[in-house]
């Protein structure tokens, strides 16, 4: 069946669109488009309103497939696997609760690795189990 392989270079271009889809939205460096929007004399420029529909787009399209695949209950699983390691990392040292901004940081980049799973979820589970997900079932 061609086309039906999914290796890492096919997770790594999911989390790179979505870590490009949350960092273009928000990061704490000051260049996104919340900063953009905030910054902006005219709210209602063309630009900032075809950009939020792009972005509006991008996080429709992740969280569908996210929810679709992962579920609430896997959601949930994936949260608190990632709460767990940042709790971890702040338990022996190695991040600080006194930097909000690196805290900030890694909070994006695992919320771009959960939409990341979760996009990328029903090719893995085909892959462990043989099993494929159906969305839709066509009546003839």
């Amino acid at each position: 069946m061609a086309g039906s392989t999914f290796g890492w270079p096919n997770f790594l271009i999911r989390l790179g669109a979505a870590l490009f889809l949350v960092f273009t939205t928000y990061n704490p460096s000051g260049y996104s488009w919340v900063h953009w929007v905030r910054n902006s004399s005219n709210k209602l420029d063309p630009l900032i309103l075809l950009s939020a529909v792009l972005l509006v787009i991008g996080w429709v399209i992740f969280l569908r497939a996210t929810a679709r695949s992962l579920g609430f209950f896997g959601a949930l699983l994936v949260t608190a696997l990632f709460g767990t390691l940042v709790w971890a990392m702040v338990y022996y040292g190695w991040l600080s609760l006194n930097n909000p901004s690196t805290l900030s940081w890694v909070a994006l980049v695992l919320l771009s690795v959960l939409l990341a799973i979760g996009i990328s979820w029903s090719h893995v589970r085909r892959r462990l189990t043989g099993q494929v997900d159906v969305d839709e079932i066509e009546q003839t």
